[in-house]
């Protein structure tokens, strides 16, 4: 068999840029800085995405088919982007990999291999890692890997430089990942605050790109045709001139009245200091129409002396008043967010603070329960506070001294059907009716809650819910638990039922749905997907408690 030219010979890349993504729809944006911070290396490298629920073998299988068979004395590299959601099955990916070719030389890098490297089993698998920033460190170390001379560091801190010598990555998505995926982006990095489960409490302070060069990079993306933009920002409205500057960006971009539907044009998310709302970004903020803006604002916490032992800045009043004004003035889609056993925290002083924001009624309420960081300072509460943390991924607490094991995971139920129920959108006026039915006291923490507990002992599961089995199952509570009249839990069901698009048949509303011709154009089939299509737009699962 005749050999291969030698240009084709060499067409295989050196680099492989790797991660495994949560979802599809979440496309790395550390990747791509890599990517962009190459160099002459450029040429020499491949970015190669997968997710979470991709076979480990299949994955490694694509991996070496994309690097090839190595040539004599030839170093091929593989870079892993390594995340609290991805790092056990980034363990297996690498294991697998090496035992069928152990001399590819492996890379870490990312949060979760930045911090007590010395305890993970994946670290022991690598030849290198690269803790902290690797933007221009990973490329710096693959030179030295590909000509000379070998490091002689296993663990290497990654160099921060100042941002105007990072290069933008923003040219790194294709047109695929505009069509189909969001875009993440930053116009800064860091956080000035200090809160001790967050691993940007680590950070001296917030450091921002270059506001042209960043907006120069947002009008590429939008000439290209992106409209859908997730800031990761930790702070967006920490500098307001930045902020009013950014907004005012995307002002300038969504359609005039009369010449299109805005929200279907433009979808734009930021996460914000919520007791920080100057009037001058107020006004910028309520010229916004609907379906542009997302907010995602982290409460975590409403108790005082919590909010103090962990370090956390932040003012009730004022952040209550911004909510509001939000809601009452403004058209933003708001997402906030709660954190259940943090140090200290009750279930009662959790169901207070959850019972405060639900009363001023923000579009979502995202429930989470602590998870130990590596790295961050929470961990110097877990003596006194009795914290005991699941020793895997995520590390999720398990107990603590004032929140026993049978308590978390009865919240870990609550929190999974709650998203069901509220957070899918297909219950409001359910919703309203199971939190304030007759009987059901005063706090719509503690009304969830015994719905929650009932629909465990009578289900057994958290999983596999379909919306017309949630529609019985609140029909046999409201009407059974609660004693309110049927026809009138039935009506209040329909209306629900009806608006999702839903087009099932559930067993409460037999003889009650009218009678529809099955959906023919590939439009019609997908408006019972209208909720999955809003959920989709939530935060990727950083876990990082921002």
């Amino acid at each position: 068999m005749p050999h291969a030219p030698a240009a084709a010979q060499h067409a295989a890349p050196a680099i492989v840029l790797c991660t495994l993504n949560a979802r599809y729809i979440h496309a790395s944006l550390g990747l791509r800085y890599l990517l962009a911070n190459m160099g002459e290396l450029t040429p020499q490298t491949v970015l190669r995405e997968f997710t979470i629920a991709r076979p480990s073998q299949e994955i490694v299988d694509e991996l070496l088919l994309t690097l090839g068979e190595p040539l004599p004395g030839a170093v091929q590299i593989i870079g892993f982007g390594v995340y609290i959601w991805n790092v056990t099955r980034t363990c297996e990916v690498l294991r697998r990999l090496k035992n069928q070719r152990p001399a590819v030389k492996v890379v870490l890098g990312g949060p979760e291999v930045s911090h007590e490297v010395d305890e993970q089993a994946i670290v022991r698998l690598a030849d290198h890692v690269i803790t902290g920033w690797g933007d221009v460190s990973f490329a710096s170390l693959c030179r030295a890997l590909l000509h000379g001379p070998r490091p002689l560091m296993k663990v290497m801190a990654g160099e921060q430089p100042p941002l105007a010598q990072i290069a933008l990555p923003y040219a790194g998505y294709s047109d695929a990942d505009l069509a189909h995926r969001l875009l993440y982006v930053e116009a800064s990095r860091g956080c000035p605050f200090k809160c001790e489960f967050c691993l940007s409490s680590l950070d001296k302070t917030a450091w921002a790109f270059d506001l042209d060069a960043f907006l120069a990079a947002m009008q590429g993306l939008y000439q290209r045709g992106a409209r859908n933009f997730k800031f990761v920002d930790r702070t967006f409205n920490l500098k307001i001139d930045a902020s009013v500057r950014i907004l005012q960006f995307f002002l300038d971009r969504l359609p005039a009245p009369g010449m299109g539907t805005p929200g279907a044009a433009l979808f734009v998310h930021f996460e914000v200091v919520p007791d920080q709302l100057p009037d001058r970004l107020k006004a910028m903020i309520a010229r916004f129409p609907p379906g542009v803006l997302q907010f995602e604002v982290g409460i975590q916490s409403f108790n005082v002396e919590v909010q103090q032992r962990i370090s956390r800045r932040q003012d009730n009043d004022r952040t209550e008043a911004n909510l509001r004004w939000l809601l009452q003035a403004s058209q933003a889609h708001l997402h906030t967010d709660l954190i259940f056993g943090l140090p200290g925290e009750t279930l009662a002083s959790f169901a207070a603070g959850f019972d405060r924001l639900y009363a001023l009624g923000p579009h979502e309420i995202q429930l989470g329960i602590l998870k130990r960081l590596r790295g961050t300072p929470i961990a110097r509460h877990t003596a006194e506070h009795g914290m005991v943390y699941d020793a895997a991924p995520p590390y999720t607490v398990q107990q603590t001294g004032v929140v026993d094991a049978a308590t978390l995971q009865r919240f870990t139920r609550f929190a999974r059907y709650w998203d069901l129920l509220a957070n899918s959108g297909r219950f409001q006026r359910s919703l309203s009716v199971l939190l304030g039915a007759e009987g059901a006291g005063p706090s719509p923490f503690h009304a969830f809650l015994d719905f929650a507990d009932w629909l465990w002992q009578t289900r057994g599961e958290t999983s596999g819910l379909s919306p017309e089995a949630l529609v019985d199952a609140l029909f046999d509570y409201l009407c059974t638990r609660r004693g309110l009249p049927a026809p009138t839990v039935q009506q209040t069901l329909l209306a629900d039922y009806l608006a999702s698009g839903a087009r099932a048949s559930p067993r409460a509303l037999q003889g009650l749905l009218p009678k529809r011709e099955a959906p023919h154009s590939p439009a019609a089939r997908t408006l019972a997907q209208r909720q999955e299509r809003h959920v989709s737009v939530r935060p990727a699962p950083s876990f990082d408690h921002g």
